[in-house]
This record gives structure tokens, sequence and C-alpha cells, in this order.
């Protein structure tokens, strides 16, 4: 009979326990946010957000590509057309096309490497920019000085 009674008074405390303890189960994962962090927080997504530096300089390694694949095709096609021209027996023509693909891969190449280059060092820069307010100290929140 002592047995029954001490399983039952621990099933009774234990059941008190799980009781008590479900409205600390219930409250809101977010306690205390009122409206003036809602609208703060509104006015921070309406906000544009500037790239940072690692993604700056990928876009620039992008443009690098874009550049390089864009001078292969014009390369590609006039070498293309210089061999149709030449099978054709249009030699002149061939000449033509040969220096058309040549001129257009020489520029895409150029816009793209230089378009990708100024991206790598404003990418860059920012970089340097943000480690080197670190390493002063400088960037954090704004002090009041008394003047």
């Amino acid at each position: 009979m002592k047995i029954k009674a001490k399983s039952l008074s621990i099933c009774v405390v234990a059941c008190i326990l799980v009781f008590l303890s479900l409205p600390a189960f219930a409250r809101p994962a977010n306690p205390g946010q009122d409206q003036g962090t809602a609208q703060t927080q509104s006015v921070e997504k309406g906000k544009k957000a500037e790239p940072g530096p690692g993604k700056e300089i990928g876009k620039g390694g992008a443009d690098i590509g874009k550049g390089t694949g864009k001078g292969a095709e014009s390369l590609g096609k006039g070498t293309a057309g210089a061999a149709g021209n030449l099978v054709t027996l249009h030699p002149g023509k061939a000449g033509a096309d040969l220096g058309k693909g040549a001129g257009g891969a020489g520029k895409d190449v150029g816009v793209g490497a230089g378009k990708g280059a100024a991206k790598i060092g404003k990418g860059s820069a920012k970089g340097i920019g943000k480690l080197g307010k670190k390493m002063v100290g400088k960037g954090g929140k704004k002090k009041e000085t008394d003047e």
C-alpha cells in the first residue's frame, strides 16, 4: 500500500509541475515588440542596400567572362564567314570577314575586361575601406561631443 501511495504522490506532483509549466510554453517567441519597432523595420525594407565587396568582385569576374564569350562568338562568326568565302573563291570578302571578326572580338573582350576590372577594383576598395574602419575603430555608433 505504501508503494501505491508513493507512486500516486509522485504522479500528482508531476502532473502539477506539467500543468504549471504550460503557460511558459504558450508565450510568444518575440515578446515586447511594439509598433515603434515595426515602423523602423518597414523604413529599412524600403531602403535599397548596396552590394557587398564580395558580390561586387564576383560581378566583375562575370563581366570579364561575358566579354570573353562575346569576343569568342564574334571571332567565330568572322572565321566561319571567311572560311565560307574562301570555299566559294571570294578571297577579298574572306579577308574582310576575318578582319570584322577579329575586330569585334577585340572590342568585346576589351569592353568586358574594362567593365570587369572596374567592378573588381570597386569591390576591393570597399573591402579595404571596411577593413581600415575596423582597424582604426571608426564607422561605429556616432558619439556626441560637447563643444
